[in-house]
């Protein structure tokens, strides 16, 4: 491929071509001094950037929590601590634990439980980790599925992925940052590196502008040796620079409109071949469907799991690509009139918040005509849709909102008749595979019992939570984050590969994250019953209706920071008052 001309430079004062050159010059030399790298330099390197972000922690949060528009004292800055500094403290200690396992001749799935899931898969139960994981996500298990036929032999052999070769370079990639969440592009480098020992030219997108100056300073110790380099710039700067040879991968996380966009070009029907010279991966969201399987609840369980869902859609306004959008219920549930009814409160009484991502205005403007009998909340910000059996769904099940839009959809069916139903309608009519949520009480389960497991494997999901959130997960480094494999540069839905992964599995299919269904004091029954999930954690500080949020999740931050005990309790007596 010919390198562009000067005059095909984008237009912005944020990148031209003398730029662009150091940075690639600079970045070619880092690729190279990376595959000199040994395992044990690579971990002490971690150490250093895990340093480097604790020491810029609280900016970080405070930058990204203003960009968005939230109040100083308000409780749900607490969102930027978890999805910003805290996410990325806990991707690199994992990360750096599986770079000492390898340097120590080990399998990262040493002392990981292997186990058969159905439908003929191989699971591993990968977290919690150590003691820590524990605590702070007590009553919390995850698992990795891989893709049918992977063996216990064959998984071990391959963790590691490109850290078995380590002087194999990955050349340099581009790696096009999302703006909706402050970790997603810097964690998405470290996959880079890690995975495929590649290193990264990173474009923010301009949303994130505000924290490329806290950027630069938290990861310094991979921009000082050509490991990264960040620019700015708008749609024209990404799209030059997809065009560029210098790239051997392009990384995305977004719209399948921008990945088309990139891959087929603006006019999709011009062009029969790829217009990108280069591989890509892609995370690109979906709908995402909860599915809330009918059972005997208490009115303190209708409430909880109302304010579950309420947070499910209302974090960071709805500007997740996890959120969750489609809540599949039962129609015949002698409770479903009593959860709507709760669910409608939770809804309405969360705590007001800007709607700050550019054109989620024009998303819920257009829900709102595609619904005109949605109930308006929040100043007119948020939209409740309720649809019986014979309602249609279609733009709520096929439309990416992106925006505080929450649609309830009724199905037929009780028991295994109704999971069944409800695996195979989100199968079938949901808009991506990105993330599905199933919230299930312990005495349902239990009756289930194998169908529930074959219902779960059913869904054709890369990420499930069981009585949690999937966007739970993306702050749990050890699972996957990602599509359902089966995408294709022609029919992309939620993406191509997976990022996270910090043991660095190969042949992922899924990762599966369980949580309780019930918060403490109320999980105290799981112990006498032996049924459920017992957790010393109260109301969990992500939910939008922590009044403790931003002080627990600022001291959990800090603790993975400095790991120091004595404020941690301080943290956690805190969260008993969320």
């Amino acid at each position: 491929m010919p390198r562009p001309t000067k005059s095909a430079a984008p237009s912005s004062a944020t990148l031209d071509d003398a730029t662009l050159d150091r940075h690639l010059a600079a970045l070619e030399t880092g690729a190279r001094l990376w595959s000199q790298f040994t395992l044990d330099q690579r971990a002490r390197l971690l150490t250093r950037v895990h340093a480097t972000v604790g020491a810029v922690a609280a900016e970080w949060a405070d930058a990204a929590a203003t960009a968005k528009g939230l109040a100083p004292a308000s409780p749900l800055r607490g969102e930027e601590w978890q999805t910003g500094p805290y996410a990325t403290l806990v991707g690199l200690d994992a990360a750096r634990t599986t770079l000492d396992e390898l340097a120590a001749g080990k399998s990262p799935l040493d002392g990981v439980r292997l186990d058969a899931a159905p439908g003929g898969r191989l699971r591993a139960r990968v977290f919690p980790a150590d003691a820590s994981d524990r605590l702070l996500l007590s009553g919390f298990s995850g698992e990795v599925w891989f893709e049918p036929g992977v063996t216990t032999a064959s998984a071990r052999a391959s963790a590691g992925l490109a850290q078995l070769t380590p002087g194999t370079s990955g050349g340099v990639g581009l790696v096009l940052g999302a703006g909706n969440v402050s970790s997603i592009p810097v964690l998405d480098v470290l996959y880079e590196l890690l995975s495929a020992n590649r290193v990264s030219l990173l474009k923010v997108n301009p949303t994130q502008d505000p924290l490329v100056p806290v950027f630069e300073r938290a990861f310094a110790p991979l921009i000082e040796l050509g490991f990264l380099r960040i620019v700015r710039g708008g749609g024209e700067v990404g799209a030059y620079l997809t065009q560029h040879p210098a790239f051997s991968h392009v990384h995305i996380t977004g719209s399948a409109t921008t990945f088309d966009a990139i891959v087929w070009g603006t006019d999709r029907d011009a062009h029969t071949q790829p217009r990108l010279a280069v591989p890509i991966t892609a995370e690109l969201g979906g709908v995402s469907p909860i599915i809330v399987v009918p059972g005997r609840w208490s009115d303190a369980d209708l409430r909880f799991q109302a304010e579950h869902i309420a947070t499910m859609r209302l974090n960071n306004s709805g500007h997740n690509c996890i959120a969750g959008q489609v809540v599949l219920i039962s129609e015949a549930w002698p409770q479903r009139d009593a959860f709507v009814e709760a669910l409608r409160a939770a809804y309405e009484a969360a705590p007001s918040r800007p709607v700050w991502y550019p054109r989620s205005d024009e998303k819920r403007a257009a829900a709102a005509s595609d619904y005109p009998a949605a109930v308006s909340s929040a100043d007119g910000t948020r939209l409740l849709v309720e649809l019986g059996a014979d309602g249609d769904a279609r733009a709520l099940e096929t439309t990416e909102y992106f925006a505080p839009v929450l649609g309830v959809v009724a199905l037929s069916g009780l028991g295994q008749a109704f999971l069944d139903t409800a695996v195979a309608h989100a199968n079938e009519r949901l808009s991506g595979t990105l993330g599905a949520n199933v919230l299930i009480d312990p005495a349902t389960e239990a009756a289930l019992g194998a169908g529930f497991e074959r219902a779960i494997a059913e869904l054709r999901y890369g990420g499930i939570a069981i009585n949690a959130w999937t966007g739970v997960s993306f702050t749990v480094p050890q699972l996957s984050w990602g599509g359902f494999p089966g995408a294709t540069l022609e029919e992309v839905g939620s993406g191509i590969g997976v990022v996270h992964n910090a043991l660095l599995l190969d042949r992922v299919e899924r990762s599966v994250l369980r949580g309780p269904f019930r918060p403490f004091p109320r999980s105290i029954g799981a112990l006498a019953s032996r049924r459920g999930v017992f957790t010393v954690l109260p109301k969990p500080p992500w939910f939008v209706t922590a009044r403790t949020g931003t002080a627990v999740s600022a001291g959990l931050a800090r603790f993975r920071a400095r790991g120091k005990v004595l404020p941690l309790l301080v943290t956690l007596a805190r969260a008993f008052r969320a």
